[in-house]
């Protein structure tokens, strides 16, 4: 008969506690540093904001209390002028000026037809952002199979590629909109060049991360049969991808409506334009009408823009899956 010792399980029980404790002081450790990087972090901004305080001639801790101030100036007298600017329906007040010129704006269709003027600024900038995001789309799907490291013809190649999309996503589109309208002048032209630059950059790596990640198994029956790397791409690669970059795409152009709605700010034409000058010049009912129709917009654009993606990619793409 064997007797169990019962020092045998000693070694376990001791090395599993001196895990714990190497655990706990770990743990301890990181949340020190983590301390010392926020009380560090604190103090840097701490002190950047008391000298961003001392070199601003109007000390912004002093002039803190009058934020709400400029917010006060448009806040229109008639609330109903809101709509009159929106629908360039002509103000009943006998006040002139361009405050109120509502009704001069309108853009005549067919006799006494008309669009309003906000609606028709808008549809530009809509516009923009979608010759912008199909021509993106255009440029990095091809360019997104020469990045990919799976599928990418040749090494020197995927490297160029992988650098033009980062150049062409290196800088946002309003200084690209500032380039391009000093040089074509103002105008939505500029502002679809600068979105679209931005666009192919930014879906190319969008892009080429899906394409990474296909099942290569496809590819690999095509390359048996002899197939050349362009009908590779066509009949192996593609049909696997396109319902992700469909849904990219969509995204993609509810950011584009935004980014065109900005760069009308520095001359890109479209809502934008009119948005900064009515802003500027302290039109509070027309400021108003600006910024409900653009929510409204991209509130629109977005709950189309995901309907559209549910039925391309499917419902099951969209739930969790157990």
């Amino acid at each position: 008969m064997t007797f169990a010792d019962p020092n045998a399980h000693a070694p376990v029980q001791q090395s599993a506690r001196d895990i714990g404790d190497a655990w706990s002081k770990m743990v301890a450790r990181r949340r020190l540093y983590t301390g010392l990087g926020l009380v560090i972090l604190l103090v840097a901004f701490v002190a950047s904001v008391r000298f961003a305080d001392e070199s601003n001639a109007g000390h912004f801790f002093e002039r803190l209390p009058h934020l709400f101030d400029f917010l006060s100036w448009l806040i229109p007298k008639d609330w109903n002028d809101v709509w009159r600017a929106l629908f360039d329906i002509a103000s009943p007040t006998q006040k002139t000026g361009e405050e109120y010129n509502f009704a001069e704006g309108r853009v005549y269709v067919w006799g006494n037809f008309y669009i309003p003027e906000y609606f028709h600024l808008m549809i530009i900038t809509i516009n923009v952002a979608l010759v912008s995001t199909i021509i993106g789309f255009v440029f990095a799907v091809p360019l997104s199979f020469l990045v990919a490291r799976n599928v990418a013809p040749s090494n020197p190649l995927r490297i160029a590629a992988k650098r033009l999309t980062e150049l062409l996503r290196a800088f946002p589109e309003i200084v690209i909109a500032g380039l391009f309208s000093a040089i074509l002048s103002i105008g939505p032209v500029a502002a679809i060049i600068a979105v679209s630059l931005h666009t192919i950059g930014a879906l190319g790596k969008l892009f080429y991360e899906v394409v990474e990640n296909i099942d290569m198994k496809p590819d690999e029956g095509m390359k048996a049969v002899g197939a050349s790397w362009s009908e590779r791409v066509r009949f192996a690669a593609l049909p696997q991808v396109m319902p992700n970059f469909v849904s990219y795409a969509l995204l993609r152009l509810e950011i584009n409506v935004r980014a065109s709605t900005i760069i009308g700010a520095v001359g890109g034409g479209g809502i934008g334009e009119e948005l900064k000058l009515s802003i500027s010049r302290g039109f509070g009912a027309k400021t108003m009408a600006l910024v409900l129709l653009l929510f409204i917009t991209i509130v629109a654009v977005d709950q189309f823009s995901a309907w559209l993606r549910r039925r391309l990619v499917g419902e099951h793409a969209f739930l969790l899956q157990h």
